[in-house]
């Protein structure tokens, strides 16, 4: 083996450390602040509102799952014509596929991972609410009841999604690549 070579697996696995690094910290630093949001609202928020938190928390996490999966689905072609014709978010759409492993893992793993946590803390508060509220003989059902329906409004979701994202992937994708090309222009007008 030359060194060169020796030298080049050193720098990625370098590379790889300090991406499971970054993504165990960026993990730790979004659950908290979702955690924190969604615990305070739960506690200061009626019943129904508790429910639609518990459903935006659950969409959330469905809309990043498609957005991970059409990345990694989505062919860079259609997008170097785009950045040809200066279309808006097509060069943020060809950086987003050239790091497709990195934004499917924060969009899949992270986010929908987060959401899927912080849905089962914010259904038992609803549960807890539900519970004090009204008087049943058997209290498990609820708890029950309420895992079933969190799990299969995240699974039934991501799994009507995936075939969504994967038919769809260059029009979600270039509608992600907008979104960040107007999130830089934003804070590039700001700085001026």
């Amino acid at each position: 083996m030359s060194k060169s070579d020796s030298d080049s697996r050193k720098k990625g696995k370098q590379t790889r450390t300090k991406w499971i690094i970054t993504i165990f910290l960026l993990t730790i630093a979004i659950s908290a602040v979702i955690s924190f949001c969604s615990t305070q609202l739960m506690a200061a928020s009626t019943m129904a509102v508790a429910f639609v938190i518990l459903l935006v928390i659950v969409l959330i996490g469905i809309m990043f799952d498609i957005i991970g999966v059409a990345v990694t689905s989505a062919d860079e072609k259609p997008f170097h014509s785009m950045a040809a014709r200066k279309v808006i978010g097509a060069q943020e759409a060809i950086r987003l596929l050239r790091k497709a492993d990195k934004v499917s893992s924060i969009c899949c793993d992270v986010i929908g991972d987060i959401c899927g946590v912080v849905s089962g803390s914010a259904s038992a508060a609803i549960v807890a609410q539900i519970l004090s509220n009204f008087d049943f003989s058997i209290p498990q059902l609820i708890t029950l009841g309420m895992s079933a329906l969190v799990a299969g409004l995240t699974v039934g979701g991501k799994a009507i999604g995936k075939g969504f994202a994967i038919g769809s992937s260059t029009a979600i994708v270039h509608l992600v690549g907008k979104v960040v090309w107007s999130f830089s222009h934003l804070f590039q007008k700001k700085d001026r």
